[in-house]
């Protein structure tokens, strides 16, 4: 069954679900994965974002994600102007991506000491969006739950640990998905929960062995 968000859409600024408020989002859970402020971004626009994009605003809603703005924020028709005044440096550009949605953005990330992290997500409708790749591995999540991200050298036992780290917390797993590049190299596990995940639980993983990155998106309340 559909809910009433279903019918009536996002509260949004900008004149297009898909284009205005679905790259909101995806600058906005690009931001929440990468944990820190964006000193610098590369904004790609793919399909029928590059073509009617700038027309819709893509652009500057993907910059106001990433500047933390939600897409109901006032802000977005001035994002560029925004990030300016932060300091945050950033491109725009067109380019076809392989296989890619329609209404898709690639967006590489930096902050001020270099670290950088690469996601490629695309609008479905509705300002809603999936993630479909991080750092170069393929996943599937729509960062609309609370979501633990583990990337971790593909080992037995991995995956056992962090069941049973979430399990001493009493968090339920709703769902859990493993992607990786071979057997054996590097594997990103995706794990959606019915609670927060609490930083304690992040923190004992990122002492596992194997274990290489630990990333937490809690659920906020949806005002959008």
């Amino acid at each position: 069954m559909g809910s009433i968000f279903d019918i009536l859409g996002p509260v949004m600024v900008g004149p297009s679900s898909s284009h205005t408020a679905g790259a909101a989002r995806i600058g906005y859970t690009a931001r929440q994965l990468f944990g820190e402020s964006v000193k610098k971004a590369e904004v790609y626009l793919h399909g029928s974002f590059a073509a009617t994009g700038k027309g819709h605003g893509t652009d500057r809603a993907i910059i106001a994600g990433l500047l933390g703005m939600k897409p109901d924020d006032l802000r977005i028709p001035v994002a560029f102007e925004e990030a300016k005044k932060v300091g945050m440096e950033f491109t725009i550009a067109n380019k076809e991506l392989k296989n890619a949605h329609p209404n898709t953005s690639r967006v590489i990330m930096e902050n001020a000491d270099g670290r950088r992290m690469v996601i490629q997500a695309y609008s479905i409708g509705g300002g809603r969006i999936r993630v479909s790749n991080l750092d170069g591995i393929e996943v599937d999540f729509s960062g609309e739950s609370n979501t633990l991200i583990v990337r971790n050298q593909d080992r037995p036992g991995c995956i056992t640990e962090v069941s049973a780290t979430l399990s001493k917390e009493k968090i339920n797993v709703a769902t859990m998905q493993v992607f990786r590049h071979k057997r054996g190299g590097s594997a990103v596990m995706v794990v959606e929960t019915d609670q927060p995940i609490p930083q304690n639980v992040v923190t004992e993983l990122k002492k596992k062995d194997d274990i290489l990155e630990v990333i937490s998106l809690n659920l906020e309340e949806r005002g959008d």
